[in-house]
């Protein structure tokens, strides 16, 4: 919606009536077509060939969670983007990893930081943890349209709850439908992978350290057996996005931190390919 200040200096009445503390709510009732869920769809002429995001993954740790995504974005067959960014903060105390149809994701996401962010200015006050995961849902579910066309995307939430003063994660399905995961969670094409690797090598009372390579491992396994999951990309210093949510707020790692961690993994597989035997250590 536009706002025409030329010919009274104002913004129109829409933008000044109290109404709802959801910028969705907002656009529904003033400018529906602005929501992707509202836009009109062409007809279905087999499947759409568009850049898609893979493989995210979490883990929780004394203190907080650790939310990372490789680099890799694929079309059919072929590398779409070999230094996509798929993990982004939603808030202060939250953040978002993105797989599925790249663009669509990209533009979820910078309409659910737009809907906490507005949420926080009209009530002065941050949304639950749980009710920012109910919102994203709510999002996700009006995408099913573009779901049903092959366009769907997946995220993984995660975010630390300050009220119950630890770090936690949530999953989705394409039809909005959460889940809450205990200890780690991991979405898209390289999924399998990485949540296997994470079975044999999550365990409670980690430390952030531990939980950082505990992702990157799981990355890099995920990666030895999906395509579409890129791996550490020495040659082009292309690494993993890692990011870190405490009580103290948002952090992602430098790439010089998320290096020093690919290239410890790195060095462990080139003597155990399969992996070690211990856990951490």
């Amino acid at each position: 919606m536009e706002a025409n200040t030329r010919s009274t200096g104002r913004l129109p009445a829409a933008f000044l009536t109290p109404g709802s503390s959801s910028f969705m709510d907002f656009l529904s009732d003033h400018s529906p077509e602005m929501l992707p869920g509202n836009r009109k769809l062409p007809p279905l002429q087999g499947a759409i060939e568009a850049p898609h995001g893979t493989t995210i993954v979490a883990a929780t740790f004394a203190g907080g969670v650790v939310l990372a995504g490789d680099r890799r974005a694929t079309m059919g067959n072929m590398i779409a983007q070999r230094d996509i960014e798929k993990v982004f903060p939603a808030d202060e105390y939250s953040a978002v990893g993105i797989a599925g149809t790249a663009g669509l994701a990209v533009e979820m996401v910078k309409l659910f930081q737009l809907e906490l962010e507005h949420f926080e200015k009209v009530e002065g006050a941050q949304l639950s943890l749980e009710g920012k995961a109910n919102r994203l849902s709510t999002m996700i579910r009006s995408n099913l349209a573009m779901a049903m066309q092959g366009l769907a995307v997946v995220p993984l939430f995660a975010g630390f709850d300050v009220d119950r003063e630890k770090g936690r994660i949530f999953s989705y399905d394409v039809t909005g439908g959460r889940s809450e995961e205990q200890g780690y969670a991991s979405t898209g094409s390289g999924s399998i992978f990485a949540r296997g690797a994470m079975k044999k090598l999550y365990r409670e009372g980690l430390t952030e350290q531990e939980a950082l390579t505990l992702v990157v491992q799981a990355l890099y396994d995920a990666a030895d057996d999906d395509s579409a999951t890129g791996g550490p990309d020495v040659a082009r210093r292309i690494y993993p996005i890692v990011t870190v949510i405490t009580d103290e707020g948002f952090r992602r790692l430098t790439d010089a931190d998320s290096s020093d961690i690919a290239r410890s993994v790195l060095e462990r597989r080139m003597e155990q390919p399969d992996g070690p035997r211990a856990a951490l250590l």
